[in-house]
Protein backbone atom coordinates (compact mmCIF):
# COMPACT_ATOMS: atom_id res chain seq x y z
CA UNK A 1 0.00 0.00 0.00
CA UNK A 2 1.37 3.50 -0.18
CA UNK A 3 -0.97 5.69 1.06
CA UNK A 4 0.43 9.47 1.90
CA UNK A 5 -2.21 10.74 4.29
CA UNK A 6 -3.03 7.80 6.18
CA UNK A 7 -5.50 5.02 4.97
CA UNK A 8 -9.75 4.99 5.90
CA UNK A 9 -10.76 1.35 8.20
CA UNK A 10 -14.04 0.31 6.62
CA UNK A 11 -15.56 -2.53 9.32
CA UNK A 12 -17.46 -5.14 6.94
CA UNK A 13 -18.70 -4.12 2.97
CA UNK A 14 -21.97 -5.63 3.14
CA UNK A 15 -23.30 -7.32 0.37
CA UNK A 16 -22.37 -5.96 -3.26
CA UNK A 17 -26.10 -5.78 -4.20
CA UNK A 18 -27.04 -3.46 -1.65
CA UNK A 19 -23.67 -1.41 -0.73
CA UNK A 20 -21.36 -1.78 -3.75
CA UNK A 21 -22.57 2.07 -5.06
CA UNK A 22 -21.37 3.19 -1.95
CA UNK A 23 -17.97 1.43 -2.12
CA UNK A 24 -17.18 3.01 -5.11
CA UNK A 25 -17.82 6.30 -4.05
CA UNK A 26 -15.99 6.37 -1.19
CA UNK A 27 -12.67 4.58 -3.50
CA UNK A 28 -12.85 7.20 -6.02
CA UNK A 29 -13.10 9.91 -2.81
CA UNK A 30 -9.95 7.92 -1.14
CA UNK A 31 -7.85 8.10 -4.33
CA UNK A 32 -8.49 11.79 -5.39
CA UNK A 33 -7.07 12.77 -1.36
CA UNK A 34 -4.19 10.07 -1.36
CA UNK A 35 -5.83 8.18 1.34
CA UNK A 36 -5.36 4.36 1.87
CA UNK A 37 -8.67 1.56 1.95
CA UNK A 38 -8.10 -1.56 4.44
CA UNK A 39 -11.22 -3.53 4.80
CA UNK A 40 -12.06 -6.19 7.80
CA UNK A 41 -14.70 -8.60 6.10
CA UNK A 42 -16.37 -11.20 7.65
CA UNK A 43 -15.79 -13.45 4.60
CA UNK A 44 -13.18 -13.61 1.90
CA UNK A 45 -13.30 -10.89 -0.39
CA UNK A 46 -14.45 -11.45 -4.36
CA UNK A 47 -16.26 -7.73 -5.54
CA UNK A 48 -14.17 -5.97 -3.51
CA UNK A 49 -10.77 -6.43 -4.39
CA UNK A 50 -11.29 -3.97 -6.62
CA UNK A 51 -11.84 -1.22 -4.35
CA UNK A 52 -9.45 -1.88 -1.28
CA UNK A 53 -5.63 -1.49 -0.88
CA UNK A 54 -5.85 -4.45 2.03
CA UNK A 55 -8.46 -6.82 2.84
CA UNK A 56 -7.85 -8.84 6.44
CA UNK A 57 -10.61 -11.68 6.54
CA UNK A 58 -11.80 -11.20 10.42
CA UNK A 59 -15.10 -12.10 12.22
CA UNK A 60 -16.37 -8.68 12.57
CA UNK A 61 -19.82 -9.74 14.52
CA UNK A 62 -17.31 -10.75 17.12
CA UNK A 63 -16.19 -7.13 19.26
CA UNK A 64 -13.20 -8.59 20.37
CA UNK A 65 -11.58 -10.34 17.49
CA UNK A 66 -12.85 -6.93 15.59
CA UNK A 67 -11.29 -4.34 17.96
CA UNK A 68 -7.65 -6.57 17.93
CA UNK A 69 -7.69 -6.94 14.40
CA UNK A 70 -8.25 -3.48 13.82
CA UNK A 71 -5.40 -2.23 16.34
CA UNK A 72 -3.34 -4.82 14.40
CA UNK A 73 -3.69 -2.24 11.25
CA UNK A 74 -3.89 0.73 13.90
CA UNK A 75 0.15 -0.42 14.33
CA UNK A 76 0.83 -0.13 10.75
CA UNK A 77 -0.85 2.40 9.40
CA UNK A 78 -2.27 6.02 10.81
CA UNK A 79 -5.93 5.56 10.62
CA UNK A 80 -7.75 9.05 10.04
CA UNK A 81 -11.26 7.61 9.37
CA UNK A 82 -13.62 4.55 10.36
CA UNK A 83 -16.76 3.59 8.43
CA UNK A 84 -19.31 1.06 9.00
CA UNK A 85 -22.75 0.33 7.66
CA UNK A 86 -23.56 -3.13 8.87
CA UNK A 87 -26.51 -2.84 11.78
CA UNK A 88 -24.36 -5.86 14.06
CA UNK A 89 -21.09 -3.83 13.68
CA UNK A 90 -21.81 -0.56 14.25
CA UNK A 91 -21.75 -0.63 18.05
CA UNK A 92 -18.29 -2.18 18.49
CA UNK A 93 -17.26 0.11 15.31
CA UNK A 94 -18.33 3.42 16.77
CA UNK A 95 -16.86 2.74 20.18
CA UNK A 96 -13.40 1.60 18.12
CA UNK A 97 -13.53 5.04 16.25
CA UNK A 98 -13.42 6.85 19.76
CA UNK A 99 -10.43 4.91 21.00
CA UNK A 100 -8.30 5.12 18.07
CA UNK A 101 -9.56 9.59 18.20
CA UNK A 102 -11.45 9.71 14.42
CA UNK A 103 -14.33 11.58 13.63
CA UNK A 104 -17.30 9.11 14.83
CA UNK A 105 -20.77 8.74 16.73
CA UNK A 106 -19.18 8.84 19.78
CA UNK A 107 -19.80 6.43 22.34
CA UNK A 108 -22.77 7.83 23.92
CA UNK A 109 -23.72 8.52 20.46
CA UNK A 110 -23.62 4.93 18.68
CA UNK A 111 -25.07 3.34 21.92
CA UNK A 112 -28.03 5.48 21.88
CA UNK A 113 -28.74 4.65 18.48
CA UNK A 114 -28.23 0.65 18.99
CA UNK A 115 -30.10 0.43 22.30
CA UNK A 116 -33.92 0.74 21.35
CA UNK A 117 -34.31 1.00 25.31
CA UNK A 118 -31.72 3.82 25.52
CA UNK A 119 -32.81 5.54 22.64
CA UNK A 120 -36.64 5.99 24.32
CA UNK A 121 -35.42 6.49 27.94
CA UNK A 122 -32.66 9.79 26.37
CA UNK A 123 -35.96 10.66 23.81
CA UNK A 124 -38.75 10.38 26.78
CA UNK A 125 -36.14 12.35 28.95
CA UNK A 126 -36.19 15.02 26.21
CA UNK A 127 -39.20 15.49 26.15
CA UNK A 128 -39.84 14.20 22.72
CA UNK A 129 -42.91 12.17 21.97
CA UNK A 130 -42.67 8.78 22.51
CA UNK A 131 -45.01 5.56 23.28
CA UNK A 132 -44.94 4.31 26.51
CA UNK A 133 -42.40 1.30 26.43
CA UNK A 134 -40.84 -1.10 29.08
CA UNK A 135 -37.67 -3.17 28.81
CA UNK A 136 -38.91 -7.12 29.65
CA UNK A 137 -37.28 -10.63 29.96
CA UNK A 138 -39.86 -12.52 30.97
CA UNK A 139 -43.73 -13.40 29.39
CA UNK A 140 -45.15 -12.28 32.96
CA UNK A 141 -43.11 -9.16 33.08
CA UNK A 142 -44.27 -8.50 29.22
CA UNK A 143 -47.94 -9.00 30.18
CA UNK A 144 -47.96 -6.59 33.13
CA UNK A 145 -46.26 -3.79 30.67
CA UNK A 146 -48.46 -4.07 28.21
CA UNK A 147 -51.65 -3.68 30.58
CA UNK A 148 -49.54 -0.75 32.02
CA UNK A 149 -48.69 0.85 28.67
CA UNK A 150 -52.26 0.10 26.85
CA UNK A 151 -53.40 -2.19 23.99
CA UNK A 152 -52.60 -2.20 21.18
CA UNK A 153 -48.93 -2.79 21.47
CA UNK A 154 -45.97 -3.39 19.83
CA UNK A 155 -43.20 -5.76 21.30
CA UNK A 156 -39.56 -6.07 19.49
CA UNK A 157 -36.67 -6.96 20.15
CA UNK A 158 -34.21 -4.72 22.01
CA UNK A 159 -31.16 -4.11 19.11
CA UNK A 160 -32.33 -6.08 16.24
CA UNK A 161 -32.93 -3.96 12.59
CA UNK A 162 -35.16 -4.52 9.19
CA UNK A 163 -38.15 -5.39 11.14
CA UNK A 164 -37.33 -8.59 12.47
CA UNK A 165 -38.67 -9.50 15.88
CA UNK A 166 -41.63 -6.44 15.26
CA UNK A 167 -45.05 -7.85 16.07
CA UNK A 168 -47.67 -6.30 17.02
CA UNK A 169 -50.61 -7.25 19.95
CA UNK A 170 -53.83 -5.77 19.38
CA UNK A 171 -54.97 -7.42 22.81
CA UNK A 172 -54.16 -9.56 25.73
CA UNK A 173 -55.04 -12.66 23.47
CA UNK A 174 -51.92 -11.68 21.12
CA UNK A 175 -49.49 -11.19 23.62
CA UNK A 176 -47.82 -14.18 24.25
CA UNK A 177 -47.34 -15.21 20.69
CA UNK A 178 -45.96 -11.86 20.23
CA UNK A 179 -43.49 -12.35 23.36
CA UNK A 180 -42.35 -15.12 21.92
CA UNK A 181 -41.48 -13.97 18.66
CA UNK A 182 -39.85 -10.65 19.70
CA UNK A 183 -37.34 -12.58 22.76
CA UNK A 184 -37.26 -15.25 19.61
CA UNK A 185 -35.36 -12.67 17.43
CA UNK A 186 -33.75 -11.43 20.38
CA UNK A 187 -32.06 -14.54 21.03
CA UNK A 188 -29.93 -14.38 17.69
CA UNK A 189 -28.46 -10.72 17.97
CA UNK A 190 -24.81 -11.68 18.06
CA UNK A 191 -24.15 -8.42 20.54
CA UNK A 192 -24.60 -7.30 24.16
CA UNK A 193 -28.57 -6.58 24.10
CA UNK A 194 -29.48 -10.01 22.83
CA UNK A 195 -31.71 -10.65 26.18
CA UNK A 196 -34.37 -8.41 26.32
CA UNK A 197 -37.92 -7.38 24.14
CA UNK A 198 -39.29 -3.88 24.17
CA UNK A 199 -43.19 -3.73 24.65
CA UNK A 200 -44.18 -0.13 23.57
CA UNK A 201 -47.48 1.26 23.24
CA UNK A 202 -48.63 1.31 18.77
CA UNK A 203 -48.26 4.57 17.62
CA UNK A 204 -50.89 5.15 14.21
CA UNK A 205 -49.99 6.91 11.18
CA UNK A 206 -48.08 7.19 7.96
CA UNK A 207 -43.80 5.76 8.49
CA UNK A 208 -41.05 7.38 6.83
CA UNK A 209 -37.47 7.43 7.10
CA UNK A 210 -34.93 10.16 7.32
CA UNK A 211 -31.26 10.45 5.91
CA UNK A 212 -29.36 12.43 7.49
CA UNK A 213 -25.59 13.16 7.90
CA UNK A 214 -23.98 15.30 11.56
CA UNK A 215 -20.71 16.95 11.43
CA UNK A 216 -20.00 17.96 14.67
CA UNK A 217 -23.34 17.69 15.91
CA UNK A 218 -25.14 19.37 13.27
CA UNK A 219 -28.06 17.76 12.00
CA UNK A 220 -27.86 17.70 8.10
CA UNK A 221 -31.24 15.87 6.77
CA UNK A 222 -30.48 14.20 3.05
CA UNK A 223 -33.73 12.43 1.78
CA UNK A 224 -36.68 11.21 3.37
CA UNK A 225 -37.90 7.75 2.25
CA UNK A 226 -42.21 7.10 2.72
CA UNK A 227 -41.98 3.45 3.49
CA UNK A 228 -44.43 0.74 2.69
CA UNK A 229 -45.04 -2.24 5.52
CA UNK A 230 -47.09 -5.37 5.00
CA UNK A 231 -50.21 -6.19 7.29
CA UNK A 232 -50.01 -6.14 10.78
CA UNK A 233 -48.71 -8.24 12.84
CA UNK A 234 -45.59 -7.88 11.33
CA UNK A 235 -43.66 -4.91 10.32
CA UNK A 236 -41.84 -6.46 6.61
CA UNK A 237 -40.60 -3.00 4.55
CA UNK A 238 -42.03 -4.22 1.05
CA UNK A 239 -41.09 -0.71 -0.70
CA UNK A 240 -39.68 2.68 -0.40
CA UNK A 241 -40.14 6.14 -2.36
CA UNK A 242 -37.89 8.96 -2.45
CA UNK A 243 -38.90 12.29 -3.11
CA UNK A 244 -36.15 15.09 -4.02
CA UNK A 245 -39.38 17.24 -3.57
CA UNK A 246 -40.62 15.63 -0.45
CA UNK A 247 -42.34 18.86 1.93
CA UNK A 248 -41.43 16.87 4.90
CA UNK A 249 -37.38 17.91 4.28
CA UNK A 250 -38.98 21.60 4.98
CA UNK A 251 -41.05 20.43 7.72
CA UNK A 252 -40.13 22.31 10.95
CA UNK A 253 -41.64 20.59 13.58
CA UNK A 254 -40.10 17.26 11.74
CA UNK A 255 -36.73 18.49 11.27
CA UNK A 256 -36.45 20.18 14.97
CA UNK A 257 -37.48 16.82 16.66
CA UNK A 258 -34.46 14.94 14.61
CA UNK A 259 -32.39 17.72 15.39
CA UNK A 260 -33.37 17.34 19.04
CA UNK A 261 -33.00 13.89 19.24
CA UNK A 262 -29.48 13.90 18.00
CA UNK A 263 -28.55 16.08 20.06
CA UNK A 264 -29.76 14.55 23.45
CA UNK A 265 -28.29 10.98 22.63
CA UNK A 266 -25.21 12.63 21.89
CA UNK A 267 -23.86 11.64 18.34
CA UNK A 268 -21.13 14.19 16.56
CA UNK A 269 -20.09 12.68 13.36
CA UNK A 270 -21.66 10.07 10.90
CA UNK A 271 -24.26 9.31 8.86
CA UNK A 272 -27.57 8.07 10.50
CA UNK A 273 -31.30 6.43 9.08
CA UNK A 274 -34.09 7.31 11.61
CA UNK A 275 -37.47 5.80 11.13
CA UNK A 276 -40.51 8.21 12.43
CA UNK A 277 -44.56 7.73 12.75
CA UNK A 278 -46.37 10.96 11.29
CA UNK A 279 -49.05 9.97 14.11
CA UNK A 280 -51.95 12.83 14.83
CA UNK A 281 -50.02 14.03 17.74
CA UNK A 282 -47.00 15.12 16.03
CA UNK A 283 -43.87 12.84 14.45
CA UNK A 284 -43.07 10.10 16.89
CA UNK A 285 -39.27 8.90 16.54
CA UNK A 286 -39.14 5.02 16.37
CA UNK A 287 -35.81 3.98 16.18
CA UNK A 288 -32.21 6.21 15.16
CA UNK A 289 -30.08 4.15 13.62
CA UNK A 290 -26.50 4.67 14.06
CA UNK A 291 -26.03 4.04 9.95
CA UNK A 292 -26.86 4.61 6.24
CA UNK A 293 -29.96 3.21 5.56
CA UNK A 294 -31.22 -0.50 4.36
CA UNK A 295 -32.80 -1.83 1.54
CA UNK A 296 -31.16 0.72 -1.25
CA UNK A 297 -32.69 3.68 0.44
CA UNK A 298 -29.63 5.19 0.21
CA UNK A 299 -29.50 4.54 -3.78
CA UNK A 300 -32.98 5.99 -4.11
CA UNK A 301 -31.43 9.02 -2.68
CA UNK A 302 -29.03 9.80 -4.99
CA UNK A 303 -30.95 9.14 -8.01
CA UNK A 304 -33.82 11.47 -7.15
CA UNK A 305 -31.36 13.74 -5.30
CA UNK A 306 -28.44 13.73 -6.91
CA UNK A 307 -26.42 13.74 -3.43
CA UNK A 308 -24.12 11.27 -3.57
CA UNK A 309 -24.55 9.35 0.04
CA UNK A 310 -21.03 7.63 -0.07
CA UNK A 311 -19.43 11.11 -0.92
CA UNK A 312 -21.14 12.73 2.12
CA UNK A 313 -20.35 9.51 4.27
CA UNK A 314 -16.42 9.97 3.32
CA UNK A 315 -16.89 14.37 4.02
CA UNK A 316 -18.14 13.15 8.08
CA UNK A 317 -15.62 10.42 8.22
CA UNK A 318 -12.55 12.63 8.07
CA UNK A 319 -13.72 15.47 9.86
CA UNK A 320 -15.27 17.74 6.81
CA UNK A 321 -18.77 19.47 6.33
CA UNK A 322 -20.56 17.51 3.53
CA UNK A 323 -22.28 19.36 0.78
CA UNK A 324 -26.38 18.14 0.57
CA UNK A 325 -27.68 20.14 -1.52
CA UNK A 326 -29.40 18.42 -4.22
CA UNK A 327 -28.92 18.62 -8.14
CA UNK A 328 -32.17 16.50 -9.08
CA UNK A 329 -35.38 16.68 -8.39
CA UNK A 330 -37.18 13.58 -9.22
CA UNK A 331 -38.63 10.33 -7.53
CA UNK A 332 -37.38 6.95 -7.11
CA UNK A 333 -38.63 4.14 -5.92
CA UNK A 334 -38.26 0.54 -4.68
CA UNK A 335 -40.55 -2.61 -4.72
CA UNK A 336 -39.62 -6.48 -3.02
CA UNK A 337 -40.54 -9.40 -4.30
CA UNK A 338 -42.44 -11.54 -1.65
CA UNK A 339 -43.82 -14.66 -1.87
CA UNK A 340 -47.32 -15.23 -0.95
CA UNK A 341 -46.35 -18.63 1.16
CA UNK A 342 -43.10 -20.44 2.40
CA UNK A 343 -41.64 -21.72 -0.56
CA UNK A 344 -38.51 -23.24 -2.30
CA UNK A 345 -37.68 -20.97 -4.80
CA UNK A 346 -36.09 -22.44 -8.08
CA UNK A 347 -35.96 -19.51 -10.31
CA UNK A 348 -36.40 -16.09 -10.39
CA UNK A 349 -36.66 -13.72 -13.30
CA UNK A 350 -36.55 -10.46 -13.48
CA UNK A 351 -37.17 -7.03 -16.04
CA UNK A 352 -34.08 -5.40 -18.05
CA UNK A 353 -36.24 -3.36 -19.52
CA UNK A 354 -39.60 -1.50 -18.26
CA UNK A 355 -40.71 2.41 -17.91
CA UNK A 356 -38.44 4.30 -15.89
CA UNK A 357 -36.87 1.37 -14.57
CA UNK A 358 -33.00 2.05 -13.02
CA UNK A 359 -32.47 -1.49 -12.21
CA UNK A 360 -33.67 -5.08 -11.12
CA UNK A 361 -32.33 -7.78 -9.27
CA UNK A 362 -33.10 -11.43 -8.03
CA UNK A 363 -31.96 -11.53 -4.52
CA UNK A 364 -31.69 -15.50 -4.33
CA UNK A 365 -29.95 -18.11 -5.26
CA UNK A 366 -32.13 -21.36 -6.91
CA UNK A 367 -32.51 -23.85 -4.38
CA UNK A 368 -33.68 -21.14 -1.79
CA UNK A 369 -36.48 -21.37 0.89
CA UNK A 370 -38.61 -18.18 1.64
CA UNK A 371 -40.26 -18.30 4.75
CA UNK A 372 -42.69 -15.94 5.96
CA UNK A 373 -43.07 -14.64 9.51
CA UNK A 374 -42.72 -15.72 12.13
CA UNK A 375 -40.88 -18.33 10.72
CA UNK A 376 -38.43 -16.49 8.51
CA UNK A 377 -37.64 -12.64 7.81
CA UNK A 378 -36.67 -10.69 4.71
CA UNK A 379 -38.29 -13.45 2.42
CA UNK A 380 -37.49 -11.28 -0.63
CA UNK A 381 -36.84 -13.22 -4.17
CA UNK A 382 -36.13 -9.92 -5.97
CA UNK A 383 -36.41 -5.59 -6.27
CA UNK A 384 -36.86 -3.38 -9.21
CA UNK A 385 -35.89 0.50 -9.19
CA UNK A 386 -38.01 3.12 -10.87
CA UNK A 387 -37.78 6.73 -10.94
CA UNK A 388 -40.14 9.44 -12.10
CA UNK A 389 -40.95 12.87 -12.29
CA UNK A 390 -43.93 12.85 -9.66
CA UNK A 391 -45.01 9.94 -7.12
CA UNK A 392 -47.97 8.79 -8.77
CA UNK A 393 -46.34 7.87 -11.57
CA UNK A 394 -43.55 6.25 -10.38
CA UNK A 395 -45.96 3.90 -8.28
CA UNK A 396 -47.59 2.79 -11.27
CA UNK A 397 -43.77 2.16 -12.98
CA UNK A 398 -43.03 0.23 -10.22
CA UNK A 399 -46.14 -2.48 -10.51
CA UNK A 400 -45.83 -2.55 -14.09
CA UNK A 401 -42.11 -4.05 -13.29
CA UNK A 402 -42.83 -5.65 -10.56
CA UNK A 403 -45.91 -7.66 -12.44
CA UNK A 404 -42.76 -8.45 -15.33
CA UNK A 405 -41.13 -10.58 -12.41
CA UNK A 406 -41.20 -14.18 -13.11
CA UNK A 407 -41.40 -16.76 -9.64
CA UNK A 408 -41.16 -20.71 -10.43
CA UNK A 409 -41.24 -21.93 -6.75
CA UNK A 410 -43.21 -24.54 -4.60
CA UNK A 411 -44.49 -24.64 -1.23
CA UNK A 412 -43.06 -26.38 1.03
CA UNK A 413 -44.49 -27.18 4.80
CA UNK A 414 -44.24 -24.32 7.76
CA UNK A 415 -41.21 -24.86 10.04
CA UNK A 416 -41.78 -27.05 13.27
CA UNK A 417 -43.07 -25.04 16.47
CA UNK A 418 -40.56 -23.58 18.20
CA UNK A 419 -38.13 -23.69 15.73
CA UNK A 420 -35.55 -20.95 14.96
CA UNK A 421 -36.57 -18.46 12.48
CA UNK A 422 -34.59 -18.52 9.28
CA UNK A 423 -33.16 -15.81 7.26
CA UNK A 424 -32.52 -16.53 3.36
CA UNK A 425 -28.57 -17.40 2.77
CA UNK A 426 -28.55 -14.68 -0.82
CA UNK A 427 -29.63 -11.80 2.12
CA UNK A 428 -26.59 -12.37 3.98
CA UNK A 429 -23.25 -11.08 3.63
CA UNK A 430 -22.24 -14.34 1.62
CA UNK A 431 -20.68 -13.00 -1.52
CA UNK A 432 -18.74 -16.07 -2.28
CA UNK A 433 -19.51 -15.05 -6.21
CA UNK A 434 -20.28 -11.86 -7.99
CA UNK A 435 -23.51 -10.66 -7.46
CA UNK A 436 -25.56 -7.86 -9.31
CA UNK A 437 -24.50 -4.47 -9.52
CA UNK A 438 -27.20 -1.30 -8.72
Amino acid sequence: MSESSGVLLVVGSGLKVYREYLVRSVHRRAKAAGLGLVLLNNLKPTWQRQYFDEIIVSNVFDPDEMTATARAVADRHHIVGLMCWDEPVVLAAGELAAELGVPGLSVDGVRGCRDKNRTRTVLTAEGLLQPGYALTTSLAQARAEARRIGYPVVLKPRAMGASIGVVFAADESELDAAFGVAMGAATIDPGRYRAGAIVEGYAAGPEISVDAALHKGEYLPMFVARKQTSDQPYFEEVGHVVDAADPLLHDTELMGALARAHRALGVEDGITHSEVRLTDRGPLIIEVNGRLGGDLIPFLGRTATGIDPGEVLFDVTVGHRPDTTPTRRAVAGIRFGYPELDCLVHSVTVPTEAPGLVTASPMIDAGTTLRLPPGGYLARHSFVVCQAEDRQTCSHRLDAAAALVRVDADPVAPPPPGAAFEMPAGLLDVDEEEGVSA
